[in-house]
């Protein structure tokens, strides 16, 4: 196998007994391969932040902000909402133009190198246009906010714009996975009848009921092994990946979708979204304080005076990607123990140690993941457990075995 060798004592995990009881999944040496490629990822990330960073500064001290927004104004004779919005659009689509080279060579080129991808040059640019797209008429649909509340309450924006974006945010959490998701693949019935029964069937133990099962064509341009259950009422959904069912096996496939299940009954969108708004609410306040200082100072070279200006665009990116930035650490390290309670629920739900470890060995071969990572990427970027600690968990944890209680054993209606 390309990124680890897989013993026979791995094999030998097909063996009768109990599922709990079997020889435990070895922790897989990382090889060369993994090693590279995630050192160029590292590379990449820094690469990613620095621009993400850099292109605001370019806009503010080159003056093109003041000007730019000088030329929205007179294209559209003035008018406020019109210049707020055509500006943002035209801001966000160069920034975009600008970074592209770095967007093509990290997801198209490096991803190919590593044959992370099959996507054709065609489907990447389709797939980079589409998400141009999407960020810009959600860009034209928000963007007035901001603006429109430092006219009226200047010194008390950051607060109310958290507040009026609150349900922006709400909204796009829950509707992305639903309809901007089938944008990008085509999703269908599942294929595998007998499974699609068994998935049900778990669902439904974790009291998940009337949640149809979609199989995601991604093998056609995408390696990514992925899964997830979102939607409410009518739009409630479990989503499988062809790229998935067609690595995995069933116990495998099974514990994935305990796994995903956990995000699903437990609110965990819910926890980040709060997270986001926090952030938020903290990095509006932060730019604020920031921007006004930043203005009284190089007012003359940015070309304006005010953070209503709609030229003040870049400032209030360049702060808040700064404020995220210092940040992540915490924010990776939320998620890691969101995800580490969601293999929990998944070992408890299926009862299936051998499974699981055996799904995170193939899901860390598909993607040549490191076993340990190093620094930067457990603090900036990592937020699932590492691959080692993921195996090393599953193959020790069964309280069901031991005799005791299950952490989350009042939301299994029944036992398998």
């Amino acid at each position: 196998m390309r990124a680890y060798q897989l013993s026979g004592l791995f094999l030998g995990l097909l063996s009768a007994g109990p599922a709990w009881a079997r020889v435990p999944v070895p922790v897989p040496e990382a090889t060369a391969e993994a090693i590279a490629y995630h050192h160029g990822l590292d590379l990449f990330w820094l690469a990613d932040q620095a621009a993400g960073l850099l292109i605001p500064l370019l806009f503010l001290f080159t003056g093109w902000s003041g000007r730019l927004t000088g030329w929205c104004r007179r294209r559209v004779g003035g008018r406020w909402f019109w210049t707020v919005t055509l500006y943002a659009l035209l801001y966000t689509a160069l920034a975009t133009l600008i970074q592209l080279p770095l967007t093509y060579a990290e997801n198209y080129v490096y991803d190919h190198a590593f044959d992370q991808s099959n996507q054709t040059l065609a489907v990447w640019v389709a797939e980079v246009v589409n998400g141009l797209v999407v960020n810009l008429i959600t860009i034209a649909l928000v963007i007035w906010i901001p603006y429109l509340v430092l006219e009226r309450s200047p010194r008390r924006w950051w607060l109310w714009t958290t507040v009026a974006l609150a349900p922006v945010m709400l909204v796009l959490f829950i509707l992305s996975p639903i309809w901007v998701a089938p944008l990008f693949n085509h999703f269908g019935p599942m294929h595998d009848k007998p499974l699609e029964q068994k998935v049900l069937a778990l669902a439904a133990r974790g009291g998940i009921t009337g949640a149809p099962v979609f199989e995601v064509d991604a093998s056609v341009d995408s390696k990514r092994l992925e899964a997830y259950v979102a939607g409410f009422g009518p739009t409630k959904r479990i989503v499988l990946y062809d790229t998935l069912l067609t690595a995995m096996d069933e116990p495998e496939v099974l514990f994935v979708v305990g796994h995903e299940m956990k995000h699903y009954l437990m609110g965990d969108i819910w926890k980040l979204l709060g997270m986001f708004l926090a952030i938020l609410l903290g990095g509006l306040f932060l730019v604020d304080r920031a921007g006004r200082a930043a203005l009284a100072r190089w007012r003359g070279r940015f070309g304006f005076n005010s953070l209503a200006d709609p030229a003040s665009f870049p400032l209030l990116l360049f702060g808040l990607s700064f404020v995220v930035l210092a940040v992540t650490p915490l924010l990776m390290a939320v998620q890691r123990g969101i995800e580490h309670e969601a293999d929990r629920f998944g070992l408890e739900i299926t009862q299936d140690n051998a499974a699981a470890a055996a799904a995170f060995v193939k899901l860390g071969t598909e993607s040549l993941s490191l076993p340990d990572p190093g620094w930067l990427e457990r603090t900036f970027r990592m937020s699932h457990p590492s691959l080692a600690d993921r195996i090393t968990f599953a193959n020790d944890y069964h309280p069901w075995a031991d005799g005791q209680p299950l952490v989350y054993g009042a939301y299994l209606k029944e036992q398998p």
